[in-house]
């Protein structure tokens, strides 16, 4: 490091092979207001042991020794790739002398009869030194931030990329193979939302500490950004060496993280693309790894799936399907049907439920199931859900106009709609806009959308419920909460997923757990909506078992607005009248208010 100059203590490595001059170009330094702490050193191995043991302000070398040079020292120097002022003194040098060593490195050159310039020259070449220490400082680090993460200073994907294509010619080279490893945090979000960003952000600290302790020295792991993180794994033998790695991962995640107080459990999922295996190009390596980690969520996250070609045919399946959800955006190829919700102990339509159906110039009409799940992940579920609560308060109001009745038409609301900035806002305005009664509307929601934020989610709905709301929560028992977990919300109803009411009558699981939501939502004076009836045999075991309400084939499919219009209007009860009187019912069904 260079001394304080304020001070003019000085640091002088001098390449000399008389003492005697050493001490005149001293003794000038001294005149001239400096301290100098010197070593004189008069062979390459004394300069190569100088350099590697102590930190010089600056090199002083006579041009010509027995045994070395000013020239083969600024050449020792240039190796060693330090920056120091180099000055030249000799007895005798000519101009062309002077002018060739300058070109060398040098940054000036004396004559040891005449120092009188040797003060100046000291005090400018420090100068120059300090200036050209802060310019590299600063574009080291500008280049720093430019392949780093800031928060965890992790390389990110630009160093990603250098350092991926550095392995690949490595693995070209000694016949070997490169893992890429893509990493998504699972429900790291919720922690987010509940704890904060701070926490949020010590949790990534730790989770970076926690990764690197998993892989080699020269492996690479690096952040892309929010709770992803990325890995190289250079120079591996066989696949099994990327499915370890992984392993441990997945291993080390199992223990909890101590953040701030808190103790913090995530999990991961994570993707893995083998070069030169599955791709050629690091484009390829990385969209590859990507695919094969949203295929290990899918198969329930916290494991590790390696990259097939049917992924590959899945990816492209998607991006084509998301382009053709936001052309349908642009063009309206949407519409609403509606499918009625028929409450068992009287037997009559009490509502329906508003469904987003696509109607595509290529696929034909595409139902909700088929796109609905990528539009969430995508981010297109808002524009869609606005839209959808749009079309749901026009076709309340239509129907209202015409004398329709209807205890309430109900519409889902994604959790990226409910958790966003504004939306309760924006659904009373909607309301006002038309004029409904907002005890006409229901409103359904997955636990999902709910437990995100649930102290948020709380005063939403208690302040939605105020206002007379309707609230379900659809596709009950497939999230991560339960009625217990749910009290605290002012829910009118859970609508029981049709994956449980498929089996309900062959699969003694099924059964016991609808019984159990069933029974659970009564003590909370909840009502229980099943979903996806399609049989007889269904619909006689939810009766018996006290359920509210049902919708499913085995009444309507899913209906154009005019068509619902048509059977609301005149009425279905003779076919269900019919339908109920084919059940052995031994009990009635429970009707709840609420």
């Amino acid at each position: 490091m260079p001394s304080n100059v304020e001070e003019k203590n000085l640091k002088l490595l001098l390449v000399e092979d008389s003492a005697d001059d050493a001490e005149l170009l001293l003794a000038e330094l001294r005149r001239g207001g400096f301290a100098p702490e010197a070593r004189r050193v008069e062979t390459p191995e004394d300069m190569r042991s100088a350099l590697q043991d102590e930190n010089w302000d600056m090199i002083v070398a006579d041009y010509s020794m027995p045994r070395f040079s000013a020239t083969a020292a600024l050449r020792l120097l240039r190796r060693t790739g330090l920056d120091l002022p180099f000055i030249i003194v000799s007895g005798t040098i000519g101009e062309a002398t002077a002018v060739a060593a300058m070109k060398a490195g040098a940054h000036d050159y004396l004559v040891k009869s005449d120092l009188t310039r040797l003060v100046p020259a000291v005090q400018r070449e420090l100068r120059e030194a300090m200036v050209r220490r802060e310019r590299n400082n600063a574009e080291a680090q500008i280049k720093h931030m430019a392949y780093h993460d800031p928060l965890t200073d992790l390389p990110n994907r630009l160093m990603l990329i250098e350092r991926l294509k550095q392995a690949m010619l490595e693995a070209d080279r000694y016949q070997r193979l490169v893992g890429t490893l893509f990493l998504d945090l699972d429900r790291f979000k919720s922690i987010n939302d509940t704890l904060g960003h701070n926490i949020g952000d010590e949790l990534l600290k730790c989770i970076t500490s926690r990764l690197q302790e998993c892989i080699r020295a020269g492996d690479t792991v690096a952040r892309l950004g929010g709770d992803e993180f990325a890995i190289v794994l250079a120079d591996i033998g066989e696949p099994d060496d990327a499915a370890r790695v992984a392993g441990k991962i997945l291993e080390s995640f199992s223990q909890p993280f101590q953040v701030a107080g808190h103790e913090l459990y995530t999990s991961v999922s994570i993707g893995i693309s083998l070069y030169p295996l599955h791709a050629r190009s690091f484009e390829d390596l990385l969209k590859h790894a990507d695919a094969a980690m949203y295929r290990a969520k899918e198969a329930g996250s916290n494991t590790y799936q390696f990259f097939t070609k049917e992924m590959n045919n899945h990816v492209a399946a998607n991006l084509e399907l998301e382009t053709g959800l936001r052309r349908a955006l642009a063009r309206k190829e949407f519409k609403l049907h509606y499918q009625p919700i028929i409450e068992l102990g009287s037997g009559r339509i009490v509502a329906v439920e508003a469904l987003v159906y696509w109607y595509s110039p290529d696929k034909g009409l595409v139902g909700p199931s088929n796109f609905i799940p990528l539009a969430e992940e995508t981010g297109l579920i808002a524009p869609i859900g606005e839209w959808v609560l749009r079309e749901v308060c026009e076709q309340a109001r239509i129907w209202q106009r015409r004398g329709i009745k209807l205890k309430r038409l109900s519409f889902n609301i994604s959790p990226l709609q409910f958790n966003s900035r504004g939306f309760t806002q924006r659904l009373i305005k909607e309301f006002e806009h038309c004029g409904l009664s907002p005890a006409s509307i229901g409103i359904e929601l997955t636990e999902t959308a709910i437990m995100q934020q649930p102290d948020t989610a709380a005063d939403m709905l208690t302040q939605l419920s105020s206002l007379g709301f309707w609230i379900a929560i659809d596709d009950f028992g497939t999230g991560y909460s339960s009625l217990s977990h749910l009290k605290k919300f002012p829910i009118n109803a859970v609508k029981i997923d049709m994956s449980f009411i498929q089996n309900v009558t062959t699969h003694a699981g099924d059964a016991a757990i609808v019984k159990a939501i069933i029974g659970m939502a009564h003590s909370l004076n909840m009502q229980a909506i099943a979903e996806g009836v399609e049989t007889t045999e269904q619909l006689a075991f939810l009766c018996e078992n006290h359920c509210n309400a049902v919708q499913g084939f085995l009444f309507n499919t899913p209906l154009t607005a005019e068509t619902c219009e048509n059977v609301l209007r005149n009425g279905c009860r003779k076919h269900l009248s019919t339908l109920f009187q084919t059940i052995p019912v031994r009990k009635k069904p429970v009707i709840m208010k609420r």
